[in-house]
């Protein structure tokens, strides 16, 4: 479903299980970042109704799991620690058209928002089948299935929208830039690091 080319390895939840504390801070930052960046696609594109609706829900649902992850934080003891930059998604920023008509940088930022579910969604499922902490497996399977909704919904808003746009062109380059991206990543205790 997630169209990924290249999978994470599975060591690498070893390396985030090993330090539990670093991959919930850095996993609370980036639901944060997830919000904001919905409520950003709203803020440039408020014509859309249906959008904003979704948009929305899916920023407020972002919101609530960062909340999740801070109260796993306390709950053991962590504090959450100061915000993560996530070189990851910096750099498949760089893939987005900054140049192009409104609806192309719309495009654009939604396939990269669809993209970014899709490698959470990834990750959290890795997490789930392979950490050994239960209540934290249970906890990233259900996020898993919260980021493929989220992906869709990204998706479904980059096909309707797109028309003028070839969204399905225009996400294989993405998955393509991805795939060289990400070999990068996988060697640290962050979600997409």
């Amino acid at each position: 479903m997630l169209h990924l080319k290249l999978e994470t390895d599975p060591r690498w939840a070893n390396i985030a299980e090993a330090n539990i504390e670093e991959i919930l801070t850095d996993h609370a930052w980036c639901e944060q970042k997830a919000a904001t960046n919905a409520i950003t696609i709203i803020t440039l594109n408020s014509e859309y109704t249906d959008l904003v609706t979704d948009l929305l829900a899916l920023a407020k649902e972002e919101l609530e799991h960062f909340e999740m992850v801070h109260n796993i934080i306390k709950k053991r003891g962590y504090k959450l620690g100061r915000e993560r930059k996530d070189s990851y998604v910096n750099e498949l920023y760089k893939f987005m058209n900054k140049g192009g008509n409104r609806l192309q940088c719309m495009v654009d930022r939604l396939l990269f928002s669809a993209m970014i579910e899709a490698r959470s969604c990834e990750r959290f499922k890795l997490l789930s089948n392979e950490i050994k902490d239960p209540e934290l497996s249970k906890f990233y399977y259900d996020l898993m299935v919260s980021e493929a909704g989220h992906y869709t919904t990204f998706i479904g808003f980059a096909r309707k929208y797109g028309k003028d746009v070839d969204v399905d062109k225009r996400w294989k380059e993405l998955i393509d830039f991805e795939s060289e991206v990400i070999k990068n990543y996988g060697k640290t205790e962050s979600i997409h690091g």
